[in-house]
């Protein structure tokens, strides 16, 4: 059994973020998505509770996805899921540069951590969590950019009518 890992803050979740589920969910016998609590970034729009949620009520049709969260590192996170590939979704080459930099910091601490790379649906690739929350921050409708459980909850937290 292939098991994998899909990381990120997804705060809130984005149609570019199930793009890559979706498809990973393919490929993969199992896919993780670990919601992370990630100390370096600003105060969240949703808590870590928050996230995992709408992850699970998005995700909830996926047979052989499950959600799970981590406050760690998330080679730890792999080892104690005993999980060896990490699927990171990218939008261009500036998150290559990023993806890339991390891929390597997990080699060194694991060497038995691998990174797979999947490009977004071009269509999507301007899609994220930031791009949402910064439209609807100004009350602009981001209904084409996240799915419709996920846009009642932004817009709940951005009171728009």
């Amino acid at each position: 059994m292939v098991r994998a890992i899909y990381p990120g803050s997804f705060d809130p979740v984005t149609y570019g973020h199930l793009d890559i589920i979706k498809r990973s969910s393919k490929i993969f016998d199992e896919l993780i998505v670990c919601v992370l609590n990630n100390s370096g970034k600003k105060s969240p729009l949703f808590s870590l509770e928050e996230r995992v949620k709408m992850l699970c009520d998005v995700l909830s049709d996926y047979d052989n996805v499950k959600v799970s969260s981590s406050d760690g590192l998330l080679v730890d996170f792999a080892k104690q899921n005993d999980v060896s590939i990490i699927v990171r979704g990218l939008r261009g080459m500036s998150d290559f540069d990023f993806e890339f930099q991390m891929a390597q910091v997990n080699k060194t601490i694991s060497t038995k951590i691998e990174t797979v790379f999947m490009a977004t649906e071009p269509s999507l690739s301007y899609i994220s969590s930031s791009i949402v929350k910064e439209f609807a921050s100004y009350g602009k409708s981001v209904k084409d950019l996240v799915p419709e459980i996920v846009l009642h909850r932004v817009e709940e937290k951005y009171n728009i009518l």
